[in-house]
């Protein structure tokens, strides 16, 4: 009796612990103790994302653009250069430029490249706005040391940071163009010439012929010899100029279309001589200018090769409203004599309108209309319907 009510007591005063219904087993009870306790990974950086609501690219850009980009981890970089961008004074517009040209920008250091290339770029003169204006034109090259040095000396060239802003835009090569083995000398080859690169009407053209190889240019400077150019001219600047952009092999091609379009050796030269530029235009302008001339209006090729400013105009504006024109007013019995295709095709419009439209109009209702929506381009229908005879524009 004692011994059972010693046990009682004792199982009241020391309860058995209690045993789960399901007691889980203990590596498994580690792993969940373990997975609560971690903390959650932060989402990976979409870098798209970023270019298009950060940097202003559309997503078709900022695709092609995030292949470049794949290492980025985090938006700090990207966010410190965006912010010194947005210092200098580049607006959104220029900073997406900016990072389509060269989406590796965007992972330069501020402190050691970026800071830098605008305190070099301040030494050489440039004002905080003129870096701000550079950048979105030079793109890649400002993360490079040797922008500065290079720049340096474009700017003795053409005098100005505006000119050589305007060289670089047209001709980003002549920036990353080797100064001492290529630009210096071509320098040389034409002050050799009497040619001065500061005396071009047209920068971003003579950028072009000192960033070419110096072979070229020799050849060149033979060439128009060749052709029969007068040094210290007009004409032979320019033919020097075409011939060094073009290069012998493409020039050779050129000579060889204007025979099949039937020019001779004597025309050509003849052409050259007047107006170098005829060898650089289209090949298919020049077969449709050589069309309407021959064909239409009747004339022959040396007649042009002497006057090779007529395939510079505009056919469709300028030479077949003017042509059609005089073809009505003949049509219609008011005009008598014959006039010059050229004289009536190299004055101004203004002069055109006191000699061959205002005299008429009265006599033609519809002139003044129907020859102003012709040199809009939208053809010349209108003036063939002002004759009283069959016309042929």
């Amino acid at each position: 009796m004692i011994h059972l009510r010693r046990s009682f007591l004792s199982r009241i005063l020391h309860p058995p612990c209690p045993t789960p219904a399901n007691p889980l087993p203990l590596p498994l009870h580690r792993l969940l103790s373990s997975a609560a306790a971690a903390p959650i990974p932060p989402e990976p950086f979409a870098v798209e994302d970023y270019l298009v609501d950060s940097c202003g690219l559309t997503r078709a850009r900022a695709k092609k653009a995030s292949g470049k980009l794949s290492h980025l981890r985090s938006p700090s970089n990207p966010d410190a250069v965006l912010a010194f961008l947005s210092g200098l004074g580049l607006s959104r517009p220029d900073i997406a430029a900016v990072v389509v040209n060269d989406p590796l920008f965007i992972c330069a250091r501020v402190d050691k490249t970026l800071s830098t290339r605008v305190t070099e770029l301040g030494d050489l003169g440039l004002s905080r706005s003129q870096i701000a204006r550079l950048i979105p034109v030079v793109r890649s090259l400002f993360r490079c040391k040797s922008l500065a040095p290079r720049l340096a000396f474009l700017l003795t060239v053409f005098g100005s940071f505006d000119r050589c802003l305007e060289v670089i835009k047209t001709n980003y090569g002549v920036l990353s163009s080797n100064v001492e083995a290529v630009i210096k000398p071509n320098l040389a080859v034409l002050k050799e010439c009497g040619i001065s690169i500061a005396d071009r009407p047209s920068y971003a053209f003579a950028s072009r012929v000192i960033s070419r190889p110096t072979k070229h240019l020799k050849e060149a400077v033979v060439l128009a010899n060749e052709f029969g150019a007068k040094q210290g001219t007009r004409v032979f600047t320019n033919a020097v100029m075409i011939f060094g952009i073009l290069g012998q092999e493409k020039l050779a091609k050129k000579l060889e279309f204007f025979k099949k379009l039937g020019w001779s050796q004597d025309d050509l030269s003849l052409a050259v001589r007047s107006m170098p530029h005829i060898l650089a235009m289209k090949e298919e302008r020049m077969r449709r200018g050589m069309k309407f001339l021959t064909e239409d209006v009747g004339l022959e090729i040396p007649y042009i090769a002497r006057r090779p400013a007529l395939t510079m105009y505009s056919i469709e504006r300028r030479l077949l409203p003017r042509h059609c024109l005089i073809n009505v007013l003949k049509g219609n019995g008011l005009l008598k004599a014959d006039y010059d295709f050229y004289n009536i095709s190299v004055i101004s419009n203004d002069d055109f309108m006191e000699k061959f439209v205002q005299p008429y109009v009265e006599s033609v209702p519809g002139l003044g209309d129907a020859y102003a929506s012709s040199c809009t381009g939208c053809g010349v229908h209108q003036l063939k319907l002002l004759s009283k005879h069959k016309t042929k524009c």
